[in-house]
């Protein structure tokens, strides 16, 4: 049932199910519709002109621009009515004209989204995607189905990534990048074609993550990049090389579990 706190806030133009849940404090603006199955957090601001369709579970203190939509059907020609989700954490934002699709039962049937994200306008989450926190879209990137993309990754504007395509944790993608393979932790992409552009220092600086571990990844990369070795054997050595750090014992577990092949 939709609650009626005294501080939730529903436009009289907003048409909102009796079937949803809607905690107090949250904010629903003029012309937006809220399905059944949904269910928003506390302190959350719905914008005018959103859609949002269930069922599709949304946490607390996020923000979603105008005319947004949200928990849509997949475009799957293999959808076929199902019983899917979206899971949205906290503190999100999501500018205008953002679009993400629930899952499909040919995955898990949930499409999940972490917290603290930034999602620019006209940014598409399709279904099934799996994202982690911190992460940024700007303006018009797009997710195929089935992505992984891991906390603090970046993907610049325009940036399009093929389905079921995994992206690193602190991966930065520049501006209209083409993604067809996996991107592994702390690397920078980008031109035309795509192609391995370094590290990404400056993030990890700012994210606090130690000299001595981006000297490591460096060091790594330049064993994946620049050593023109089998992917299985750069592993084995970058494996002898992490030690004690978590940040180069992260980036082989991710390669190790690559499906695609990695972009080189």
């Amino acid at each position: 049932m939709c609650s009626s706190g005294r501080l939730t806030l529903i436009e009289p133009t907003a048409v909102v199910d009796s079937h949803a849940e809607i905690a107090e404090n949250v904010s629903i603006g003029a012309f937006s519709v809220i399905g059944a199955d949904v269910k928003i957090g506390t302190g959350t601001v719905i914008g005018p002109h959103v859609v949002i369709k269930g069922p599709t579970s949304i946490g607390k203190h996020n923000r979603i621009y105008q005319f947004s939509s949200i928990g849509e059907d997949p475009q799957d020609k293999k959808y076929a009515a199902e019983v899917t989700r979206l899971e949205i954490g906290d503190r999100n934002t999501i500018r205008e004209f953002c679009s993400m699709h629930r899952g499909t039962v040919q995955d898990h049937s949930v499409t999940h989204i972490g917290n603290d994200n930034l999602f620019m306008a006209y940014t598409h989450v399709a279904h099934d995607c799996v994202i982690g926190d911190h992460v940024i879209m700007a303006n018009g990137a797009s997710l195929a189905g089935h992505v992984r993309l891991n906390s603090h990754a970046i993907l610049g504007g325009f940036t399009l990534v093929h389905q079921f395509t995994q992206i690193g944790q602190y991966s930065f993608a520049a501006m209209g990048s083409a993604i067809t393979q996996d991107i592994p932790p702390f690397v920078m992409v980008g031109g035309k074609p795509t192609r391995p552009h370094g590290i990404n220092s400056v993030g990890m600086e700012r994210n606090g993550i130690s000299a001595e571990d981006i000297r490591l990844i460096r060091k790594a990369y330049k064993i994946i990049y620049k050593m023109n070795l089998r992917l299985d054997d750069a592993i084995d050595q970058m494996e002898d090389l992490a030690g004690d750090s978590k940040e180069l014992s992260d980036m082989v577990s991710f390669l190790r579990n690559v499906t695609r092949g990695i972009l080189r």
